[in-house]
């Protein structure tokens, strides 16, 4: 090759390797680096702070959650998106999405956009028997239609924040926990677990729905086949044999747990003298909890406990229908920190029965109607609890305000606690205040040789503007009852009765005047006002009394206050609590 020969093929092989320099290599060997995109997700409908639960999808396994609006730079191709229920304070949202799937190019941006918007939550409509272990959850709409009866062996739990309604097409809907059953319903201050009527809110009733029933293995002092005060109803799904709760021999039975649980707008009279309360409580023993219960307009008993030995603390009851507390039977639970508060009688439900003739604070028995076991005459003893099952409640830091003067009290209603059939127990460092009647009644000789003996002690209360309908009278005058102020004087009983220039509303923070104007939940506050005669006054030891300090044991605690609220403790009964007559 001659030399001219050589440098022209060095020249053309240069050229050749500067045109592919030019033009880049075709060598499939060398790597070529992609150029990304960018997908941007648009997230909107959801509560503020609310997280949403978005999920990206993509070539080559690609995964990526999102819990609000984001843009992620990503290879070139196509990706899914895909958005989960969100469910936030019992509310559900669901999710539409334009843009998916997004084909993302490089350099380029693709857009999807994720819109929630609320859904109705799902209704279950539950009847007949509850027969194997349920548990009920916030996301879900629960209607109990007719009597529904959680039966032996099953346990229904409720979790915080879930609603469940009565069946208003079916007068009488309630819930019966039977013997042998539990029911384990825990709420929070937050989220309480709510039973009520099925009506929207201003339309509701007492009466709307029965109420919640629960059954234990307790004893109480009936011998024979007793059933429960309305459960031999003619309603959907029900037995006209009743449900018995006679017959318990285990005082720590346990039947669950209710904390931080309301009943509105509940009972049904299914016959004269059988009604369902808000909260029916039949031979429970102490091996069941019951804590931050709440009844809200109900037509019969708040609260009502037949035998039985559960303990009960932090208990409301605003607005019933007959009594706010009643006990009978041979209860002997303890119960501290309670409130009732009544200023007015709301009008029933056609067809589910009438309000009371005789609604009270307290209304306490020691037993009445057949099979009562219990001594009919005599003295008491102070162990008082084996020995023919007298009713030995406890009830300790009581806070109970009736209707005052100016709205019409049934017949022989209007009594701040009324002790009665042969009842014993313990009353102390309670408030008993504008009940129109009169602050206290004992009315017969049973009772009285409770009261004269050891076995039915009042200590340490305070009484203030009662009587208004009735010359002011605030102790049994002399007659045939035999809770005279002397009595109580004799007893020792330290009962403060304020001048008759002392309102109920003095007492308190914050006390709604009642009458035909409807408070709101946030007009109450039962901490005793600055300077208020209750913060003071409280049978502040119960060592002085071994009587006291055995019932009371270690459930009851002595206060230096009287009342259901520690000055400037904690409200307790805030938040969770709520009002309304309809």
């Amino acid at each position: 090759m001659t030399t001219f020969t050589r440098l022209r093929a060095l020249a053309l092989t240069s050229f050749s390797l500067l045109a592919l320099a030019a033009c880049g290599s075709d060598d499939p060997t060398q790597p070529v680096t992609p150029t990304n995109g960018t997908l941007t997700v648009t997230v909107s409908g959801l509560p503020a702070g609310v997280n949403a639960a978005v999920t990206v999808t993509g070539p080559s396994s690609y995964t990526q959650s999102a819990t609000a609006s984001a843009s992620y730079s990503v290879a070139a191709g196509s990706y899914t998106v895909a958005a989960a229920q969100v469910i936030t304070n019992n509310v559900r949202y669901n999710a539409a999405i334009v843009g998916s799937p997004a084909t993302v190019t490089s350099n380029a941006t693709a857009t999807a956009t994720v819109t929630y918007s609320i859904t109705g939550n799902p209704t279950i409509t539950i009847s007949g028997s509850i027969a194997a272990n349920r548990t009920m959850t916030p996301d879900t709409n629960y209607v109990l239609r007719g009597f529904v009866y959680v039966n032996s062996g099953a346990t229904l739990t409720i979790n915080a924040g879930t609603k469940i309604v009565g069946d208003t097409t079916a007068l009488g809907s309630a819930l019966f926990v039977l013997r042998g059953a539990r029911i384990v319903a825990t709420g929070t201050e937050a989220a309480p677990v709510v039973f009520t009527s099925q009506r929207s809110a201003g339309n509701r009733s007492p009466g709307d729905w029965g109420g919640l029933i629960i059954v234990g293995n307790a004893r109480n002092n009936r011998a024979g086949n007793i059933i429960v005060e309305g459960s031999d109803g003619s309603v959907v799904g029900g037995n006209s044999a009743g449900v018995i709760y006679t017959g318990g021999t285990v005082d720590t039975d346990n039947s669950g747990t209710l904390r931080y649980v309301r009943v509105e707008f509940a009972g049904y009279a299914t016959l004269t003298d059988a009604e369902l309360n808000s909260f029916t409580f039949a031979a429970l023993g102490s091996g069941t909890t019951l804590e931050y219960l709440q009844s809200v307009t109900g037509l019969d008993d708040s609260f009502e406990w037949f035998g039985g030995t559960v303990d009960g603390k932090y208990l409301v009851s605003y607005e019933a229908g007959d009594d706010h507390f009643d006990t009978s039977e041979g209860y002997r639970g303890r119960n501290q920190f309670l409130i009732a508060y009544q200023s007015a009688f709301a009008t029933p439900r056609a067809g589910a029965g009438a309000v009371s003739t005789d609604p009270q604070g307290f209304e306490v028995d020691g037993c009445n109607g057949g099979g009562c076991t219990a001594p009919a005459g005599g003295n008491a003893q102070s162990a008082g609890a084996a020995d023919g099952l007298f009713t030995m409640n406890v009830f300790a830091n009581f806070t109970v305000i009736g209707v005052g003067a100016g709205v019409t009290t049934p017949t022989n209603g209007g009594v701040g606690m009324v002790l009665r059939r042969g009842t014993g127990g313990y009353y102390v460092n309670g408030v008993v205040a504008r009940w129109p009647r009169q602050a206290v009644s004992i009315r017969d000789t049973t009772s009285n040789n409770r009261f004269q003996v050891d076995s039915l002690i009042v200590r340490n209360l305070y009484f203030a503007d009662n009587g208004s309908q009735n010359g002011g009278v605030v102790f049994d005058p002399t007659g045939p009852n035999f809770g005279q102020e002397s009595a109580f004087t004799a007893r020792n009983s330290n009962i403060s009765v304020a001048a008759g220039t002392v309102t109920a509303a003095s007492l308190f923070t914050a006390l709604p005047a009642g009458g035909t104007t409807a408070p709101t939940v946030a007009g109450f506050d039962w901490s005793p006002a600055a300077g208020s005669p209750i913060a003071t006054g409280g049978l502040s030891a119960f060592t002085a009394d071994p009587r006291i300090a055995a019932r009371a044991g270690t459930f009851i605690t002595a206060t230096a206050y009287r009342g259901a609220a520690a000055p400037g403790g904690t409200k307790w009964w805030a938040n969770w609590t709520n009002y309304a007559r309809n």
